[in-house]
């Protein structure tokens, strides 16, 4: 904040001390014509000071600090005009400073605290330097505020001072409040004094204090108000208004009664109290009102006050209840309890819900007359009933007792006896002795009048209808705020501008605050209502919701300022202090200001105080109030009275001081003891006078909102006649015009705040920290609304109907109101509501002329001119926009008027305004009859075209509305004709409008351009005719015949025609969500289509065109069918698949293949769950037809033809056991004709067979049992092989293959353009990335990484091979590139056929021929995508050498060449993903074979390795004689076991974990180099193996690895390994492999 740079407006030039910072000080007392203020001449600029009773502080610019007075510490009096600097201070930056009775504080950047002088009270802390003896402290020393309820305990950073005679307060920025010294007036729960350690004021934690003045012997706090409970902040409601019921009446509204349990001290009421009593202790109770709001505890009264409304009026009832009356109750652990009211209802007028409530209440209440039960004691409980609340309960106990409590009774209590109420003071504790004398004296001044101060504190209604929000004592209900470091009073810390206390983190100041007091209140200076004392913080519920902004306290009385420029003052007005002289002085009260002064600065001394105002001009004024002559000798001594002195002379309100015109631009006031100070400053270029004056039309434009709220706004909306005399709709409008006024006039009051605060601290202050400039959008938003609201109401006529309103409810008001109206009166004196309602839009000309004031002291270079020249400019267009839409509001209202009539009333709408109209047959429409009238209205958002009309009459029999939205408009070009046309396009139809001339034409061109322009959105400037916005996004109902029929569009369009992305909804509850192109569903898109038979909607998911389902997609049947495939035109076609969903009630299946025009038709494999059969084959027209093969869960194998859905023909039969049957069929597994059945055992039956399979056969025929001898019978054999009738497998799936074609955009396999078919690609990606919503991170890198794409016109050699081998990789990753998604549904396929009951091993064969087929039409694909490939088995060349690298391309020769084959490119891709169903069926083919290699491997396993190499016959030069375990090497002896060749079985056993031929193929070659490696230590260098050395060796690896599926994995890789390895190294490898198996499996006994 206070930095050494000084930014000065004009240039960067730095002031001079004549112009910026400047100190006047005077004596307060005195004739005003001799007053004469002294100027304090420094070398620097003065940024604070501070005043004691008879010394005072200056801060100045640089952190330094200077003293002047009677400086009594160090026996000096230094005149003011040579104030000498702290010199101990140097270096510390001090940011401010605090002065008390005979003690001073400054703060530095750092929130360090140093305090010196008198000490007697421990007011100076326990200081570093000094000991608990010193009773004064020279020099400033620092005292430590540290926070030890925290652990580890923290060192408290301090933001702001405030001290008294014999205390001092800081507030943390934590907005916590810390206290040290003596007295009651630290708010501490203590009895020992002094306080040496500051102590954290523990009633006030957990709330948001936001500013603290110190008194003599009281404090006073800001504090934020608690937001009322189920609101979202406290700025919120307020901002909001509320609901339309509570929207005005923030302040006037019914309340209910209080529980109070805190007598006037603070100390809770309880019927036993031992020790040190917390004020914590039994937590407030909540209680309903009718706003909603938490009423907590309040300090206690024998009275109780219920005042209610009627009417808008206020009552309040008193009722005084007996002392110790049984209403209350109190429950075992001694904390009070209240009956709580309940069944008070919120009426809109009353808090209760008829009258025979009130009274029954009343009744009740007023019962029980005061008794006086307890007489005995000093304290009378009588003098209870002179501190306020509304409804509490005294404790029987006798007051001494109670006050005695709240110490700890085993300490001595030292007081002094005095024998009046007004003595000197020495320094030292309050006792129970001086509260004793309080509580006499007061109780002496109630004899004969039974609660005085109970008819004072209700004298004003809204004094006693407001309700205190907070709770003393609550510190775990704290604002969630309350950690965060807020700059809450002027500068206190070291940030540019630490002004206004925030609020909900936006940056201004709260409004929403309560005042607190607490210490002694003998004058009344605690505002309570009483002169007794209060040992903790107290809130003044008079001044809860005044809005209070800086409190000050004298001596002994006490100042309030509130945003609106009034100030309350309260306690001794001996000398006239208060500004006025209302009584009682017990309570706060507005002080007698003269019109138009507003206050917005205070301060207060020992007996005066001192108010800086705005009055007439810019340049403010200083107020006075005080005694008028010099006291006698009262300044030479030191002033020590607990009680002031009456003045002989002053004046009962604030009195002008002349003198202050001279001085400059005061921007802060300072008092303290009998003197006077202000700091000023001089106008540089107009810098200071502009932000003066911008701050001070914004607090008369404050209080100007104040009284219009105050006077018309609240009277009117409490009336009960509000709405039937305003009319439903009016009334509505009239609520959100209100809310709306309410939310400009919070605004404005925290701007016109925190702009004060910029002026306390205008000289360290950046000028684009101004709300103008930091919330131009928030100040924007508010006045548009309000605009908007005023317009609204103004063209549904309701002003009218609002002036005969107020003429009845104001009176004898309506002349205030007048004297408020700024615009010309009628001649009847009326006001002009309109007028006065549009006022508040001036303001903004006001905000862009004192921008421009500002920018103007600036170089235009500079960021400070930018950021002012853009926010002048800012408000000078919106000031602008809101006067056109001020006269546009008119003019509609003018129209509808003169328009008048039922005819027109349903086009009257509070937002819509008229902009065009073509009277007097200016614009007709084309080809229109002679004697039709047309007349067309263009409002803000339609334009109307009326039929038949007579324009003045306001008749007319049709009229046709088209949505401004939904309207293209588009000038005709001159023609032949020579007509002036303008074309329209609509959804539905178009016309073309003709005008009579030129000019014509162009004003309703340009209005048209402009209302749709503003109708989207634009400026509304019409800056391109012709050309706005073709194409759109916004909402049409249609109307016309067709397929849209009534249904809702929102979406995109294109020129009267849908386009884009949009929305469509039908009556009848279809909708479709998606693309639309040209008018058509196009693109991809999700559809709901209603099934009223099944009470169950359809729905699809995918790719339309042309208005109709094509393309790929997901569609959801109401019977829970779900079809998942490809579309042409709406119908089924292509590949697809069919599951009958978990609703199907007679059977469960799946289809998954070809279909042609929604049927079924080519292969498929059909899936019967019921019936536990799997069809696989061809079809025709939904039907079986062809060939197929079908396999039952009990293992029945079929193959053959079908015709007609039923098994017909020549065909193949096993069954699980082997028995096989070749005959021919005539039904479903029925036989009849020619036959053979093989039996497993190898018998054959030959003959004619009839029946059906299941049931039993008839056979006519020969039985034959092979001879031993006889030659194979091939003829047979052959019928018996299974495969002969099955589909070919490269006729298999090519529907989805042509998918995949079709998606690369060729019309059939290999038909279409290369280029084209990567431009798909491209886009397809491309869609993908930008459309998906669920895409996780490695897809999306997947997604970006094929967005590039691969070089695919050049010769594919051995360099970029590589490249297109990894690019495929990745396309087979997503399923959103059409490689991906080729593979993602040939995995389906397979997985579809092959598993569960489909895992039958004759199955297998045809499964490997699949995985083949499928190899050879996916790289036909890839070859058409990367032509550069070579044929199945071709030689892929090495790169062209160039001469350099020709050396290096011999070595490459030497390696030898790289054979493309379609497996070693594509099988990685596929086989993994088929593996499962697969190595399934192997595992099945093999099952016996594998059963007896099992048996050999456990049995032959059980041996040592030796006996075990021994056995194998592995001569023993190999045999293995160390073996190596965790690096330590151990010898092989006769009995170890696994300890041979353990890195060659561990290789080996990893055959298991990989899935192609290849790979495993790699593993095999890995386990012979670890063999070898193993033996090449016991052997010499040359070492080559032979097959008679390596076979046993490989035979042992083999045992001991013990791989439990061996003979499947053989298998496989046999069937599938590249045929380019068969006859190489691998080859060899692969085959010895294979031996070892069978060797194993035929191993005999040992």
């Amino acid at each position: 904040m206070m930095e050494n740079r000084e930014e000065s407006p004009a240039n960067e030039r730095a002031p001079t001390p004549t112009e910026r910072g400047l100190l006047h000080i005077w004596q307060s007392a005195g004739p005003s014509a001799q007053l004469c203020p002294e100027r304090v001449l420094l070398s620097r600029p003065v940024l604070q000071a501070a005043l004691g009773e008879h010394h005072g502080l200056l801060l100045i610019q640089g952190g330094q600090v200077y003293s002047f007075g009677e400086l009594s510490w160090r026996d000096l009096s230094i005149p003011v005009s040579a104030p000498v600097l702290e010199v101990s201070l140097l270096g510390r930056m001090v940011v401010r400073v605090a002065a008390g009775g005979f003690h001073c504080g400054a703060l530095s950047e750092q929130g360090n605290v140093y305090m010196w002088g008198e000490n007697t009270a421990g007011q100076c802390g326990l200081t570093e330097r000094g000991t608990v003896t010193n009773i004064t402290v020279s020099e400033p020393c620092p005292v430590t505020v540290v926070d030890s309820d925290v652990v580890p305990p923290v060192v408290v950073r301090v933001v702001h001072l405030a001290l008294g005679r014999e205390h001092s307060l800081a507030l943390s920025a934590q907005n916590e409040l810390w206290a040290w010294g003596s007295g009651c007036q630290l708010g501490l729960v203590t009895n020992s004094f002094p306080v040496w350690r500051p102590k954290k004021v523990e009633h006030l934690a957990g709330r948001h204090v936001i500013q603290v003045a110190c008194g003599a012997y009281h404090s006073l706090a800001v504090v934020r108000s608690l937001p009322p409970p189920n609101t979202q902040n406290p700025s919120e409601k307020r901002e909001r208004g509320q609901s339309p019921h509570y929207s005005v009446t923030e302040r006037e509204e019914p309340f209910a009664v209080d529980a109070g349990h805190y007598c006037p001290l603070g100390v809770e009421l309880t019927e036993v109290m031992t020790g040190e009593t917390s004020p914590r202790r039994g937590g407030p109770r909540r209680r309903f009102q009718p706003r909603g709001r938490s009423v907590g505890s309040s300090p206690g009264s024998a009275a109780s006050s219920c005042p209610f409304s009627e009417d808008g009026k206020s009552y309040t009832k008193q009722t005084n209840l007996p002392v110790g009356h049984t209403h209350p109750r109190t429950e075992t652990d001694g904390s009070p309890k209240s009956h709580s009211l309940s069944g008070w209802r919120s009426n809109k007028n009353s808090a209760f819900s008829d009258e025979m409530e009130i009274n029954n209440l009343l009744q009740k209440l007023s019962s029980h007359p005061l008794e006086m039960q307890h007489t005995a004691g000093p304290g009378d409980t009588d003098s209870l009933s002179s501190y306020t609340s509304d409804d509490s309960c005294v404790s029987s106990t006798p007051s001494t007792d109670l006050l005695t409590s709240s110490y700890k009774e085993d300490s001595p209590i030292k007081s002094q006896t005095n024998n009046g109420a007004a003595v000197p003071y020495s320094s030292s504790p309050v006792g129970l002795e001086d509260i004793r004398l309080c509580l006499e004296a007061e109780k002496q001044a109630l004899q004969g009048q039974k609660s005085t101060s109970l008819t004072n504190i209700n004298q004003k209604g809204k004094a006693a209808a407001n309700r205190r929000r907070s709770l003393p004592g609550t510190p775990t209900r704290g604002s969630p705020q309350r950690r965060r470091p807020c700059a809450c009073r002027p500068s206190l810390a070291g940030q540019t501008q630490a002004a206004a206390p925030e609020e909900a983190g936006d940056g201004l100041p709260s409004l929403e605050t309560e005042v607190w007091s607490w210490g002694r209140g003998s004058e009344g200076q605690l505002g309570h209502g009483d002169r007794l004392a209060r040992l903790q913080p107290l809130c003044i519920k008079s001044l809860t919701d005044e809005e209070v902004i800086k409190v000050a306290a004298g001596s002994h009385h006490s100042l309030a300022l509130t945003a609106h420029c009034q100030v309350y003052s309260w306690g001794s007005n001996m000398c006239g202090q208060l500004g006025h002289d209302n009584s009682p002085v017990t309570l706060p009260q507005q002080a007698k200001l003269s019109d138009g002064l507003r206050v917005w600065d205070v301060s207060a001394g020992q007996s005066h105080s001192l108010l800086l105002a705005d009055g007439d001009c810019v340049q403010p004024v200083l107020l006075y109030c005080g005694q008028q002559q010099e006291p006698t000798s009262v300044l030479s001594e030191r002033s020590c009275q607990r009680s002031p002195n009456r003045a002989d002379s002053y004046t009962v309100r604030p009195t002008l001081l002349p003198f202050c015109m001279e001085m400059g631009y005061i921007n802060s006031v300072c008092s303290g003891g009998q003197s006077c100070a202000v700091l000023a400053d001089q106008n540089v270029m107009g810098f200071i006078s502009a932000i003066h004056e911008l701050a001070s039309r914004e607090r008369q434009f404050d209080c100007w909102l104040s009284s219009i709220k105050k006077l018309l706004l609240t009277p009117l909306r409490n009336r009960e006649s509000v709405c039937p005399s305003l009319g439903e709709p009016c009334t509505h409008l009239f609520f959100s015009l209100c809310e709306s006024f309410v939310r400009l006039s919070v605004l404005i009051g925290r701007h016109s705040t925190s702009l004060s605060y910029f002026l306390h601290d205008v000289q360290s202050s950046d000028v684009t920290s101004i709300p103008l400039v930091t919330h131009t959008e928030h100040f924007m938003d508010i006045y548009k609304e309000y605009c908007s609201s005023v317009g609204n109401f103004q063209v549904m006529g309701g002003f009218r109907s609002l002036h005969k309103l107020s003429l009845e409810c104001l009176g004898s008001q309506q002349t205030m109101l007048a004297q408020l109206c700024v615009s010309d009166q009628s001649v009847s004196g009326d006001v002009d509501l309109v007028s006065l309602f549009y006022w508040p839009l001036q303001q903004l000309h006001q905000y862009s002329r004192v921008l421009l004031k500002l920018a103007a002291c600036y170089d235009v270079l500079t960021a400070e001119y930018q950021s002012l020249h853009q926010g002048c400019g800012q408000y000078d267009s919106l000031s602008l926009s809101l006067l056109r839409r001020k006269k546009e509001a008119e003019t509609t209202f003018l129209f509808w008027k003169t328009h008048s009539g039922k005819t027109t009333e349903v086009l009257r709408l509070p937002q819509r305004r008229v902009l065009c109209e073509s009277s007097s047959r200016s614009l007709t429409l084309q080809n229109a009859g002679r004697f039709s009238n047309h007349w067309f209205i263009l409002f803000n958002d339609t334009l109307v075209h009326t039929q038949g009309a007579i324009p003045s009459q306001s008749l007319f029999s049709t009229h046709h509305v088209y949505p401004l939205t939904c309207l293209w408009v588009k000038p005709v070009t001159e023609d032949s004709s020579g007509l002036y046309a303008i074309r329209m396009t609509c959804p539905e139809e178009s016309f073309t409008l003709v005008a009579s001339t030129p000019q014509e034409k162009n004003k309703w061109l340009r209005s048209l351009n402009q209302a749709v322009d503003q109708v989207l959105g634009g400026a509304g400037q019409g800056s391109s005719p012709g050309l706005i916005a073709m194409s759109r996004t916004t909402s049409y109902t249609f109307n016309g015949d067709g397929r849209f029929k009534d249904a809702q569009y929102t979406g995109g369009w294109l020129v009267g025609r849908v386009h884009g992305r949009g929305t469509m909804k039908w009556p009848d509850g279809r909708t479709y969500s998606g693309n639309f192109k040209n008018g058509q569903e196009d693109g991809y898109g999700e559809c709901i289509i209603p099934n009223k038979l099944l009470n169950k909607p359809d729905s699809y998911q995918g790719h339309w065109r042309d208005g109709k389902i094509h393309g790929f997609g997901k569609y959801k049947y109401a019977s829970g069918e779900v079809y998942e495939g490809c579309f042409c035109d709406g119908q089924r076609h292509g590949y697809g698949m069919l599951s009958s969903g978990k609703l199907a009630k007679k059977s469960s299946s799946v289809f998954i293949g070809q279909w042609v025009h929604d049927r079924k038709s080519g292969y498929g494999v059909y899936d019967d769950m019921t019936r536990g059969e799997k069809y696989m084959g061809l079809w025709l027209d939904e039907q079986r037809h062809g060939s197929a093969v079908v396999v039952t869960q009990c293992g029945a194998y079929y193959e053959g033809t079908f015709r007609d859905n039923k098994m017909c023909g020549a065909g193949l039969l096993v069954s699980d056991d082997d028995t096989a049957l070749h005959g021919e069929f005539c039904d479903d597994w029925t036989v009849n004709g020619k036959g053979v059945l093989s039996l497993s055992n190898g018998d054959c039956l030959e003959g004619l067979f009839s029946g059906e399979w299941t049931a039993g056969l008839k056979v006519v025929g020969t039985y034959s049992k092979p001879a031993a001898e006889e030659p194979e019978n091939k003829e047979r054999n052959r019928l018996l092989r299974v495969g002969q009738y099955v589909v070919p497998a490269g006729q298999r799936w090519l529907c989805v293959f042509d998918e995949c074609w079709s998606r690369l955009g060729c019309d059939a396999a290999g038909r279409g353009e290369r280029t084209a078919a990567w431009d798909n690609i491209a886009v397809t990606i491309a869609t993908a990335r930008r459309q998906s919503p669920v895409l996780s991170r490695s897809q999306s890198k997947v997604l970006e990484c094929l967005e590039f794409i691969p070089q695919h016109g050049e010769p594919v050699t051995s360099a970029n091979y590589d490249n297109i081998r990894r690019y495929l990789m990745k396309a087979c990753e997503t399923p959103h590139h059409p490689l991906g998604w080729l593979v993602e549904t040939l995995v389906t396929v397979y997985r579809m056929t092959y598993v569960g009951v489909g895992s039958n091993r004759r199955l297998l064969r045809q499964a490997v021929q699949e995985v083949l087929s499928y190899l050879t039409h996916f790289y036909s694909i890839v070859r058409f995508l990367f032509p550069g490939l070579p044929d199945d088995g071709g030689i892929i060349p090495d790169p062209p050498a160039s001469p350099s690298k020709s050396n290096h391309n011999t070595n490459i020769a030497e390696q030898g060449v790289m054979v493309l084959s379609c497996s070693s490119l594509l099988l990685p891709q596929l086989l993994p993903r088929l593996y499962p169903p697969l190595f399934t069926m192997y595992c099945l083919q093999e099952e016996q074979d594998e059963a007896q290699y099992w048996e050999r491997i456990l049995r032959l396993n059980k041996q040592p390795d030796q006996s075990l190499l021994s056995f194998l016959g592995v001569q023993e030069k190999f045999w293995p004689v160390w073996m190596s375990i965790l690096g330590d090497k151990k010898q092989i002896v006769s009995s170890s076991k696994d300890a041979c060749f353990v890195s060659a079985v561990e290789t080996l056993q990893q055959i298991s974990t990989t899935f192609t031929p290849s790979d495993k193929l790699l593993v095999i070659q890995k386990t012979f180099e670890e063999m070898t490696q193993e033996v090449k230590p016991m052997l010499d260098g040359n070492f080559l193996w032979c097959m008679d050395d390596l076979l046993p060796l490989f035979l042992y690896v083999v045992l001991r690895a013990r791989i439990r599926n061996l003979g499947a994995e053989v298998s496989l890789i046999e069937d599938l390994m590249d045929p380019n390895v068969q006859h190489g190294e691998m080859g060899l490898m692969f085959t010895t492999l294979q031996a070892c198996y069978i060797q194993i499996q035929q191993e005999s006994e040992m």
